[in-house]
């Protein structure tokens, strides 16, 4: 079984670019070893000789995209510090892409076509079965908000959970088992406060133009329609770095030739997805530790 998962893991990536590749999407690579992360209030980054390990590699791509390339993708290795569980490793594989153009809603189609394509080519076709759940991948995914699923879900109201600062708890163990059950589901329409990199939706500012994407109860993508205003960005950046001062974490350097660039950026959607957790779909695995070669603890 494991050798094939192994298989399966090869075949998702293949399908992975072929995707790209057939949507004219250029293949890019960024340095893994970067001087300063963006500054986000609960992702810590690993120190490596001075610099830091990428979380992402979301503002390198972000100034290639100032740099006149405009629809790139990349699967790389990222690094986040104690974060270790049944869906979570230190060292995971993300697939990430921008498109110029693109809002939110659009990013949304493109993740679609994207997940149905990998189903076609690994064999999948319109279904998927997971945990004992068949989920449709044929009809038409559900969206819903942030505050609908806070109504629909539990006992109390997203505006509520801000306030008393359970908003993470909530979410994890109330509302996120019941999401992409049936169908995948887009939950979207995140407060402000909690999109440090997102542009604000202009009808209502209360709320970022960000959503995630749920399989089978799990989280598999976050994406949005990026802020490229560096006075705002530099604004919320510094505001996460206030709250990591609190918490007592390290404080890391502030991404200074990102803001320059944020200048030149043009109006686009980001989005990043987990390939080991996508891989734990279509190979059935319960836990991460089953879809890589190594995990941390046999090297």
């Amino acid at each position: 079984m494991f050798s094939d998962r192994l298989a399966g893991r090869a075949r998702i990536v293949q399908a992975m670019r072929s995707y790209f590749y057939d949507q004219d999407f250029l293949e890019v690579e960024t340095p893994i070893r970067i001087p300063a992360p963006a500054p986000e209030a609960h992702i810590d980054s690993f120190e490596s000789d001075g610099w830091f390990l990428q979380s992402s590699p979301e503002l390198a791509m972000k100034r290639l995209l100032a740099r006149g390339h405009n629809r790139i993708f990349q699967i790389c290795k990222c690094f986040r510090r104690d974060e270790r569980g049944p869906r979570h490793l230190t060292e995971l594989t993300m697939l990430e892409w921008y498109t110029k153009g693109y809002t939110y809603l659009e990013l949304m189609d493109q993740c679609t076509a994207l997940v149905r394509h990998i189903a076609v080519q690994t064999g999948c076709k319109d279904r998927l079965s997971y945990n004992g759940q068949t989920i449709d991948l044929a009809s038409p995914w559900e969206v819903i908000t942030v505050d609908t699923a806070f109504r629909r879900y539990t006992a109390t109201t997203l505006e509520r959970a801000m306030s008393k600062g359970n908003f993470d708890e909530i979410m994890a163990f109330e509302i996120e088992p019941e999401l992409g059950r049936s169908v995948p589901t887009f939950i979207m329409d995140y407060p402000a406060s909690m999109a440090a990199l997102a542009r604000l939706k202009p009808e209502d500012p209360e709320f970022a133009e960000r959503f995630e994407l749920y399989i089978g109860g799990m989280e598999l993508a976050n994406g949005f329609s990026e802020l490229n205003d560096p006075v705002e960005q530099r604004r919320r950046f510094k505001a996460e770095a206030a709250i990591r001062a609190r918490a007592r974490k390290p404080a890391t350097p502030m991404p200074e030739p990102f803001l320059k660039d944020l200048t030149s950026m043009p109006a686009a959607a980001g989005i990043a997805l987990g390939v080991d957790r996508l891989v734990m779909l279509f190979t059935h695995a319960d836990t991460i530790d089953k879809v890589v070669a190594f995990t941390p603890e046999t090297l």
